[in-house]
């Protein structure tokens, strides 16, 4: 008898034809789903008869109440090689192995740029007035060129940014706790001094951080009225890292020029919740790690960890 695999939020229903999974199609019966599970009695019952789930990113968390509810389960797959969201104790002490696969972090630098230049030049503003009569030029662009990018987080996804903003000939700063003069030398932009420096001196600020106890809520009110208010603030990497309360207030009150954001408290958002009309927002439904090519590595790479644990080989282990 196969063996049964579940992928989980298939929004597109690109996973079975992104990448090629005839190398386990005789061993293995792959069931894709498309919508997402919000909530662990329905997701249990779902992933009841699955001996193999890939889950994407850190979408569904995989607590041990989680776990000790699905005991066919013996492999799960992450896309990425880090995930906060996976009880790892629990899954070793219920017998599931716990790998993961290669991720680019192109993509998400990519859409950073996507939503700050939608911001700046007004683009979902001016092109729905284009086709739906309305006026012609109804708003002013902000430029790049001589403006100061502010970013929180020098990694490898706010390093890219920041070689961009200094293409377009802005003046780049970086702050984070951890980040040293010689990483700011490295990629050739600005340390600020402290957090409050860099918010109040940048014309766009952009999030580039890790989650953790040290950054869950690092932008709240306090911080968000150091901002110009000509200012924008944009956040491919956490919700939590930025108080959801005081960004949709800031918003409202126009306390900033606005926002670009990708990521957000609950997700899918709820159809009433705020965030789907908050004026001054440009919003995505976390497209960050969604490109073609991602996707193609995620699946491939997830065959390939079904190869080796059918195999009994070693697995990319996931922290």
């Amino acid at each position: 008898m196969r063996l049964r695999c579940a992928v989980l939020d298939d929004f597109q229903r690109i996973a079975t034809s992104v990448a090629d999974w005839s190398p386990v199609a005789d061993r293995v019966e792959v069931v894709s789903f498309a919508g997402h599970f919000s909530d662990e009695d329905a997701l249990a019952e779902a992933l009841a008869g699955f001996d193999i789930v890939v889950t994407l990113r850190e979408r569904v968390p995989f607590p041990g109440s989680l776990l000790a509810r699905l005991p066919r389960l013996k492999l799960l797959i992450a896309s990425g090689m880090r995930n906060s969201v996976i009880d790892h104790a629990a899954a070793e002490a219920h017998g599931v192995t716990v790998c993961g696969t290669a991720s680019s972090s192109t993509p998400p630098v990519e859409l950073t740029w996507a939503l700050l230049l939608g911001l700046a030049r007004g683009i979902v503003t001016e092109s729905n007035a284009l086709r739906d009569g309305g006026p012609w030029q109804s708003t002013v662009g902000a430029d790049l060129h001589g403006r100061r990018l502010g970013l929180l987080g020098l990694g490898k996804i706010g390093g890219r940014v920041a070689r961009v903003g200094l293409a377009f000939g802005m003046e780049v700063t970086a702050w984070s706790r951890n980040l040293t003069q010689e990483r700011a030398n490295e990629v050739g932009v600005e340390r600020a001094g402290s957090l409050a420096e860099l918010l109040t001196g940048s014309d766009f600020v952009s999030v580039h951080l890790a989650l953790g106890d040290r950054t869950r809520g690092l932008v709240g009110a306090r911080e968000l009225a150091l901002l110009k208010p000509t200012a924008y603030l944009v956040n491919t990497s956490r919700a939590a890292i930025v108080d959801q309360d005081a960004l949709l207030a800031a918003l409202h009150e126009g306390r900033i020029a606005g926002a670009g954001v990708d990521v957000f408290d609950v997700e899918p958002l709820p159809a009433g919740h705020p965030m789907r009309t908050a004026p001054r927002l440009l919003a995505t439904p976390h497209l960050g790690y969604v490109s073609r090519a991602n996707y193609a590595t995620y699946y491939g790479e997830a065959v390939e960890d079904i190869q080796a644990y059918l195999a009994g080989e070693p697995v990319r282990r996931v922290g």
